[in-house]
């Protein structure tokens, strides 16, 4: 398919008009009048923006990243069509570049490793990068040298949102935030939230900040290299949620709901940390054992969303359960679809329950089961993400996990990383890395990427 795609490329570029002017054509012989009419009318050569278009429909149609590479390196002017920020985010809504990594919580950048699929293109990707940011410069303090290194706080669109924080700090604050593109090596330096803008808040409970998705439509997304910050403050009545504007250059308070107004009480635990983004909403699903809290960025509005309907009443109740863990994936479209990760220790089995919210015409949504999916056994599993209609899990082999329960600590040991496939459930382990039981990431910020001859600077 795609040589046949390169073929007709090449036809439709080699017929297509210049803008020189015609060379003079001489007299045509006079003809009969009755031949005259049998003879066709000569077809004018196709416009060179028609041809453009031509093929970029063409290039839409390769099957892979790899195939529009090849085909990019025909011509200049495939080249000039395929290289383009209109073309490129054609092709990544039509293909969705692939899963080359996880960017871990204070364990740095780890690609995809053999046999994942993706594994050659992810060590391209990363010898190209520097997951080190050492191009990204430390903030301005009186007490640099009390700051910690950059760690990864989201990953989005091609961007890496850094935090920095003093390494004493015990209680949450307003931390120091960076914006970078490791393959660049472009980084921006976020000026802190103004004091005016925090001082009459209450005693801040988390902070955490995101990175806004770019809009979908094409006709919002003025300039790819312009970016949004989102950070919502949980104090004890309410939610602030302040926003960076890059274009701006600054940040205002975009949304301000008190718990009341949300119709809950303030959650009972920690758990902003743990989020996904699916369709123009942020999801957390942590805070609650019965909810979820939304935030659509399209409007800047939190709501909440009953889970403890349906199917879940009977799932999250399950007996014996050591584990139960939800999260929202990206299933049918329009409707709202979550894995719910539920294990148990005496036999070692984990099991996701994948539901989906149904409308049955009454007041309430309620969830109802789909799927039942057996993870592989003698293995500890934690959901860690997802996004990109991917599920993504860290599992510690049991063997290990009994000579921790034991009181053998070793200094560290692997810790594995899978992504499951939420339309097919195909299971695949993605790379792993090395960590102590104290220290082992709770958070895999899954990065995509094309080739590097693909890939526009994203600052």
């Amino acid at each position: 398919a795609a040589s046949n795609c390169e073929i007709i490329a090449r036809w439709l570029t080699s017929h297509s008009t210049t803008h020189h002017a015609p060379s003079p054509q001489p007299n045509p012989l006079p003809l009969h009048p009755a031949a005259a009419v049998d003879l066709p009318p000569t077809m004018a050569p196709p416009a060179s923006y028609i041809v453009n278009e031509i093929l970029e429909e063409i290039f839409l149609r390769l099957p892979t990243p790899a195939a529009l590479v090849r085909a990019s390196t025909a011509s200049p002017r495939f080249r000039r069509i395929i290289t383009g920020r209109s073309f490129l985010r054609r092709f990544r809504a039509l293909h969705p570049p692939p899963l080359v990594g996880f960017a871990l919580d204070k364990h740095g950048f780890h690609h995809a490793q053999e046999p994942h699929p993706s594994a050659p293109l992810a060590r391209a990707l990363a010898d190209r990068a520097d997951f080190t940011y050492s191009f990204v410069p430390k903030p301005n303090d009186d007490w640099l040298s009390g700051l910690s290194p950059w760690c990864h706080r989201d990953v989005r669109d091609g961007r890496v949102l850094l935090e920095c924080s003093y390494l004493w700090d015990i209680e949450p604050v307003f931390t120091h935030l960076a914006v970078c593109d490791p393959w660049s090596r472009r980084s921006t330096l976020l000026f802190p939230i103004p004091e005016e803008m925090t001082v009459q808040q209450e005693r801040l409970i988390e902070f955490e900040p995101m990175l806004a998705p770019i809009g979908e439509d094409e006709d919002e997304v003025e300039d790819e290299t312009s970016f949004k910050v989102i950070c919502t403050a949980r104090y004890e009545t309410k939610l602030v949620t302040f926003v960076y504007s890059s274009v701006a250059v600054e940040w205002c308070i975009a949304a301000s709901p008190s718990w009341n107004s949300l119709g809950t009480d303030e959650p009972p635990r920690k758990g902003f940390s743990h989020f996904n983004y699916l369709r123009g909403c942020f999801y957390w699903s942590s805070l609650w054992k019965d909810k979820l809290l939304v935030l659509d960025t399209r409007t800047m509005e939190f709501s909440t969303v009953n889970i403890l309907t349906g199917y879940h009443v009977q799932l999250i109740n399950q007996p014996g359960q050591s584990v139960c863990m939800s999260t929202i994936v990206d299933g049918t479209k329009g409707a709202l679809e979550m894995f719910t990760l539920v294990g148990h220790c005496k036999p070692t089995s984990f099991y996701i329950y994948h539901t989906s919210q149904q409308n049955n015409g009454g007041p309430s949504k309620e969830w109802q089961l789909k799927n039942v999916i057996a993870l592989p056994p003698r293995c500890l599993y934690y959901t860690v993400g997802a996004t990109e209609g991917f599920l993504f899990l860290r599992g510690v082999r049991e063997a290990r996990w009994d000579d921790n329960r034991h009181g053998v600590f070793p200094v560290d040991n692997d810790v594995d990383f899978f992504s499951l496939d939420v339309k097919t459930s195909e299971l695949k382990k993605v790379c792993s890395c090395r960590a102590t039981i104290f220290d082992r990431p709770n958070r895999a910020h899954p990065l995509f990427g094309f080739p590097p001859s693909l890939s526009k600077p994203s600052l």
